[in-house]
């Protein structure tokens, strides 16, 4: 290649160019990691369930019949969640060297993010019809991306269960954490169907689904 054919640098506020290597930095410095590492994976894995999170809630405004749950205004809650999941991925992110630089609820995950969690589905289990089988996801936007976002947490919590294995997650809390949120999500999706008087078909076509009206908070 010649200095022709060289690609010009470019002023960029993200680009550093210092991942063109396969590699990427942890929080607090330290010694770069490759790319497909297991933590890069995993921390990655919540991003993608942040994101899928912003899809629900990008799509809740145009819920019939409004966003407020039982358990307070939906599009709130799950922003809630999205900044929690930045507290989980900034633990995965944290080298085992700098793990006493960690703060509760800004770098790893507390015991009352994971309360908090606890309270949320236990409140929605109650205002809701629950399903009394595996249904199938999409009977609205809303609930299909809350599901999306809930397989995704699934993943992430597995990729986490292999880091904790080798002794790489630092806190005692973020595995509960990614545990009961996977389940909170999946409530939630029930409820964001029910609050539009909608209900998700059951996994096995000879069965009926439960009558549902539309819920008020």
């Amino acid at each position: 290649m010649t200095d022709l054919d060289a690609p010009s640098p470019l002023d960029s506020a993200v680009a550093t160019r210092r991942g063109d290597d396969g590699t990427t930095g942890l929080l607090f410095g330290g010694e770069r990691i490759a790319k497909d590492d297991l933590r890069t994976e995993a921390y990655g894995t919540i991003d993608e369930a942040v994101a899928a999170l912003g899809l629900a809630r990008a799509e809740v405004g145009r819920m019939d019949g409004g966003t407020e749950l039982a358990v307070g205004d939906l599009g709130a809650i799950m922003l809630e969640i999205q900044r929690d999941l930045f507290v989980a991925a900034a633990e995965l992110a944290t080298q085992p060297a700098a793990w006493d630089r960690q703060v509760g609820g800004v770098s790893r995950v507390t015991a009352s993010m994971v309360a908090r969690l606890d309270s949320l589905l236990h409140a929605t289990e109650a205002s809701i019809v629950m399903p009394s089988e595996f249904v199938v996801p999409g009977e609205t936007v809303v609930s299909a991306a809350i599901e999306l976002a809930r397989t995704i947490v699934r993943r992430a919590e597995r990729r986490a269960v292999t880091l904790g294995a080798d002794g790489l997650i630092p806190g005692p809390h973020l595995l509960p954490y990614l545990n009961r949120l996977a389940d909170l999500l999946w409530v939630l999706a029930r409820a964001a169907e029910q609050a539009e008087a909608r209900t998700a078909p059951p996994s096995r076509p000879d069965r009926r689904r439960a009558a549902v009206t539309r819920s008020t908070p």
